[in-house]
């Protein structure tokens, strides 16, 4: 059986397998020779030994020039269970509704449809399905009026590296001043969820009101003034 060469920690060849991890696209030679302080012929020259030494060892994966830079891929006799694998739990990127919505659940839960369409400011219903088939949120019993509470999943902890719910970091430390951050403060608590749902309520009206549909509290009023009316004929 072939090994791959020992080398230490601090060698060239180290460090650019550390930076070949992390790339997402192929990486010129020129890049990693910026970054690293040497000059690109030594760059090339371990890159070249590097993937001479993962063919020889016949590793899961190989060192291939394309594009003009240089990236690591898996080796094409195991793309079938590869593909399998990525299949079998889903790994397709998370939609920015998608991880909008999430974060309302993950923060606020067990929290309804209503709470996170408060919060969020359009409907999340076809969002929560989704992530609901991913495996990613449950559903956990109902609130008084009977609407479907959701929370997130152990496999929710497992994707995103967390021990508990308790290791979510604070919210507010992702806000960018004191403003944006008495906002978070206000939609993750619960007693301005009411409030936001009635806010969300008016928005809708005020959209009836320049699609010039009629308003429905407007036509409530009508309605009892013509009946208030036909009381004032009989009597």
């Amino acid at each position: 059986m072939n090994y791959l060469e020992s080398m230490a920690p601090d060698s060239l060849k180290s460090a650019l397998e550390a930076l070949l991890l992390v790339s997402t696209e192929a990486v010129p030679a020129t890049d990693l020779a910026e970054v690293l302080g040497v000059q690109p012929g030594e760059v090339v020259g371990a890159l070249a030994e590097l993937a001479a030494e993962y063919n020889d060892a016949n590793r899961g994966f190989q060192l291939r020039e394309v594009a003009g830079g240089w990236r690591l891929f898996t080796h094409p006799a195991h793309h079938d269970v590869v593909e399998a694998y990525v299949l079998s739990w889903d790994t397709r990127r998370l939609s920015q509704a998608a991880l909008e919505t999430l974060a309302v659940i993950a923060y606020h839960q067990p929290v309804t449809r209503e709470g996170v369409r408060a919060v969020r400011g359009v409907n999340s219903d076809g969002v929560i399905s989704s992530l609901r088939e991913k495996g990613l949120v449950k559903e956990m019993g109902r609130d008084d009026r009977q609407a479907i509470r959701y929370g997130t999943t152990r496999a929710f902890l497992e994707k995103f590296g967390l021990r508990s719910l308790k290791d979510l970091p604070p919210l507010e430390d992702f806000a960018p001043d004191e403003e944006s951050r008495r906002f978070i403060r206000e939609r993750l608590s619960g007693s301005t969820i009411g409030s936001t749902l009635e806010e969300t309520a008016d928005d809708l009206d005020d959209e009836r009101e320049l699609l010039g549909e009629p308003d429905q509290d407007a036509d409530d009023e009508s309605a009892d003034a013509a009946v208030g009316g036909d009381d004032g004929d009989e009597l």
